[in-house]
Formats: structure tokens, sequence, C-alpha cells
């Protein structure tokens, strides 16, 4: 097996300087591919993983960019395609929460949420497949046009009490996905998404950090354990690469078993 199937291949991963984005980031240089490491605070981050991505023999560079904003989406694009000359791979990553309970949820909470996880999904793949559709398929470098890669979370279908519009945001990613699918079948762009469960980043430390919280958490996991960002990160290399060449408008869930209501597992 090729140890770096993406090798020749140019990817381009939002929120890339932490947690699952990082994970990401990393398993793609590691698989052959130059990654750009898009962040929007602590560079000093984002340096650090581009250094480790360098590590794999590969070009690696950071670029910021708030992916909620046109403007800085079209700049990072633009600086992507001056340094590399395309792009082949777009992992659209970046998200984030702000949780409220609902009667007490502001205009402004929401409306950063769905600008992030979702409107920042549309910016960053419109950019991407805009390229993807002009240079077309290169057979030398991949079967494809181009792959995007959403990431998503279980919460695209187990509803979130107290977290409404982040469990919103996901959710439009789903059907965002499945008809940007269908829209660039005919482009070779292949699109899917990975839906992570409870992984072990700073976003949710509070889940994890102590084993009371930990113990709790573990109740909603079949499998056991909590998930790594590499675990993510293997999965997006994997439907990034010619192996996946036929996956296509689907969601994969890496959550070791979350999403199947655990609570009905002992007669329900």
């Amino acid at each position: 097996m090729d140890s770096q199937p993406l090798r020749g291949q140019k990817a381009l991963v939002t929120g890339a300087n932490s947690g699952i984005g990082a994970g990401i980031a990393r398993a793609l240089g590691a698989a052959g591919a130059a990654v750009v490491v898009n962040y929007v605070s602590k560079p000093e981050d984002a340096a650090r993983v581009v250094d480790d991505i360098s590590a794999n023999g590969v070009d690696a560079l950071a670029i910021r960019a708030d992916v909620s904003r046109e403007a800085e989406v079209e700049t990072m694009f633009a600086g992507m395609e001056q340094a590399w000359g395309g792009i082949d791979i777009l992992v659209n990553n970046a998200g984030l929460q702000r949780d409220a309970v609902f009667p007490e949820m502001s205009l402004e909470q929401w409306n950063t949420v769905l600008g992030v996880n979702l409107t920042g999904m549309f910016l960053c793949a419109r950019a991407a497949a805009r390229r993807m559709i002009r240079r077309g398929v290169r057979p030398e470098i991949s079967r494809a046009a181009g792959k995007i890669i959403c990431v998503s979370s279980v919460h695209e279908v187990i509803p979130w009490a107290g977290h409404v519009n982040y469990a919103a945001s996901k959710g439009g990613v789903g059907m965002f996905m499945k008809s940007l699918a269908q829209e660039l079948a005919p482009h070779r762009i292949r699109v899917n998404s990975v839906a992570p469960g409870a992984i072990m980043t700073p976003i949710n430390r509070e889940a994890w950090s102590t084993p009371e919280a930990l113990a709790a958490l573990l109740r909603l996991i079949p499998y056991g354990r909590i998930g790594l960002p590499e675990d993510i990160g293997k999965v997006a290399a994997f439907l990034a690469s010619d192996d996946a060449d036929y996956v296509h408008g689907q969601t994969i869930y890496v959550d070791g078993g979350m999403t199947l209501y655990p609570e009905f597992a002992h007669g329900g």
C-alpha cells in the first residue's frame, strides 16, 4: 500500500491550528499532501502544525483568514493559488460554539455560530469548487478533479438542548454537503463529510478533563473510549485519496457508536 497516497496534491484545512483541524492537517501531510494551515487566532499554534507537516518532507503554509468573511476567504485562496498553483483537497473544518439556553440565546450567538459553521463552509467550498472546475481532472495526480470534505458532527442527527445554534448549523452541513455532492458530481469533484463524536480537544475540555466528567461521557460511547484528533485525520485522509474514489455524498460517523442510541442498549 502506498504510504503517501496524496503525494503531489495541495490541501487546505480550515481551523487547522488546534484540535480536529490540526489532526486532519497532520494526517494529510503524513499522506504526502502539501497543506495550508488556516487559522484565525494563535499563529504560534499554526506554526507548530506547519513544522510538524514539514517534517514529512512536504510543503506547509499558515494563512490567517476568518472563514465567515468573504474577502478574507478569497484572499486566502488567491494566496494558496499564487504559492502552489491550485487546490486538490479542501477540508471544511472550522467551527465553534456559543452555547446558551434557548430563551436567552442572543442573535449574536446565533449568527456567530451559523456564520462560521455553515456560511464559512459555503464560502470556502465555493472558492475551491471554482478552481477545481477550472482546472479539471489531472489523472497523474488524482482520479477526481478535487475533493471537498466537510467536518460535521454527531449533532447533525442527535438533537442537543442548550446548543440549538450549533446543532442547527451541523444539520445544515448535512444537506449542504449532499446538495453540493449532487451538483458537483458531473465535474468529478467528490464531496463527503466526516461527523466526529466526542473527541479530546480544547473545545470540549470540560467533558473529559476530570474522572467524573469522563465517566459520564463514556456512558454515551458504546466503544468505551473518547476519540482523538488522529481518529478523524485518518478518515479524512482516506476520503481525500483515490481509495475512496467511489465514495460520494456520504457522511461517515466517527463516534465510537455514539449515534447508536446507547441508552437503549439494555432493554430500552
